[in-house]
């Protein structure tokens, strides 16, 4: 990076705001409604710099560093190029807050301290689904060395009473836990060098976006934290996520319904459960995915490698997947179809199910734990158009198992027999009404 750009990188940091609403989750909101003086703000070259510090906020990681995080994203969004800066050094404790958007111009928040989340019950309300939230926002770059901290070991000891009275946990934190950092109805947007770490659950997670980077980004949490999704992503379009590290309790990469156009490459992911699609169409539920592919990546020690799943009883379609050149190590099954997922208890038997078709695993290599891979797909719902190349897996352990495939079809450069050949005389793309097209 040339010395320039470093300099850019080290003073252009914005976020984006205009208009606040009520939050009926009780979240703080921001709007670029009254500004504060300028006398915070200084220029560099064309850029406006706002930093948080010149608007009260302490850095200690005691004092509420909330407002002074709204008044900087009040300067920052109602100005022309703008940077928010969050300066090294500092532990900024920050409640939760949402930041409303469109603003004046792009904006850039560059992040080089550490944000840390409160833990006193007293900052969060039940229905609180995200710490830092960005919303409605037309160019953002979230960009810096520095850490969102979202404190979960607090929450973590809840996850067995969701949905319960969190006092039985011993704490009077909410059992909903929420994300650390989400991007709602947003277009361009970027998230390149920080680290998101500890989170009571999702790490990063965007919704209803278009043209979305995640470059150069580390996530981090224990092994066994509850539902510690890294990167979730649900109703978005033009992503690419690339150049970064994951490790979480839970899929390193999730994708949802409505995602298309999604680029996951050169990432290491481990420990947590690996890469996957879904789970899709739960509560029959309509499903939508498609034009996706995760390739030159790593992924070690997690329960799977990349796995699409899908519940009984949904509809709509999952097809045009890729998964190439990726090396697994120690991983429980790196190859997974389950049409019949149902997280902590047995589904009953339904008739209907997302349709699977048009995936691609070329070169997938490494050792496994369990056995190869599982494709476990529906007799009604078939899955079709599957290919299997040059897929190189062998056991890490002597009692590795066996492929397991049902009810699934293509074709397959293996020794054992998996795929069957042609078409199943009940072909979904032929028999699936138009109610359940994507």
């Amino acid at each position: 990076m040339s010395t320039a750009r470093k300099a850019y990188h080290m003073f252009v940091v914005v976020i984006v705001l205009s208009r606040a609403t009520d939050n009926c989750s009780g979240a703080r909101t921001v709007t670029n409604n009254a500004l504060p003086p300028d006398h915070s703000t200084e220029r560099y070259g064309d850029s406006i710099i706002v930093d948080v510090t010149s608007f009260g906020a302490k850095g200690n990681g005691v004092t509420d560093d909330t407002k002074a995080f709204q008044a900087s994203w009040q300067a920052a969004c109602g100005k022309g190029s703008t940077t928010l800066h969050v300066p090294a050094g500092y532990r900024f404790l920050v409640a939760p807050v949402t930041f409303f958007g469109p603003c004046q111009s792009n904006i850039v928040f560059q992040i080089d301290g550490s944000i840390i989340a409160p833990v006193n019950a007293r900052f969060w309300t039940s229905n609180l689904l995200e710490w830092i939230n960005f919303s409605k926002l037309n160019g953002i770059t979230i960009v810096g060395s520095g850490v969102l901290d979202g404190q979960g070991a607090a929450w973590w000891k809840l996850s067995q009473y969701d949905n319960e009275d969190s006092s039985k946990g011993g704490t009077n934190l909410p059992s909903v836990r929420p994300t650390v950092l989400r991007f709602y109805g947003s277009y361009d947007v970027s998230v390149e060098g920080i680290t998101i770490e500890n989170s009571p659950q999702c790490h990063l997670k965007f919704d209803s976006c278009t043209s979305v980077k995640v470059v150069g980004v580390t996530i981090s949490s224990p092994a066994n934290s509850p539902n510690t999704d890294g990167i979730h992503l649900q109703n978005s379009r033009d992503v690419e996520i690339y150049h970064s590290s994951m490790a979480c309790g839970d899929d390193c990469v999730s994708i949802q319904t409505g995602c298309s156009g999604i680029r996951v490459h050169n990432i290491n992911c481990g420990p947590g459960h690996g890469i996957s699609i879904g789970g899709l169409g739960k509560d029959g539920t309509k499903a939508c995915v498609s034009n996706v592919s995760v390739y030159d990546s790593n992924i070690k020690d997690t329960l799977n490698g990349v796995r699409i799943k899908t519940w009984p009883g949904g509809v709509g379609s999952v097809k045009s997947l890729s998964f190439s050149n990726i090396q697994v190590s120690n991983v429980r099954v790196p190859i997974v179809i389950d049409q019949f997922y149902c997280d902590k208890k047995a589904c009953p038997a339904r008739s209907s199910a997302v349709f699977i078709s048009g995936v691609t695993y070329e070169k997938v290599t490494g050792t496994y734990i369990d056995r190869p891979l599982t494709l476990a797909c529906s007799n009604d719902v078939p899955c079709t158009d599957l290919k299997l190349i040059n897929i190189q897996l062998r056991p890490a352990v002597v009692s590795g198992k066996d492929p397991l495939c049902s009810n699934c079809y293509g074709q397959q450069q293996l020794t054992a027999v998996c795929l069957r050949s042609g078409r199943p005389l009940n072909d979904p793309s032929r028999t699936q009404s138009h109610s359940n097209a994507c």
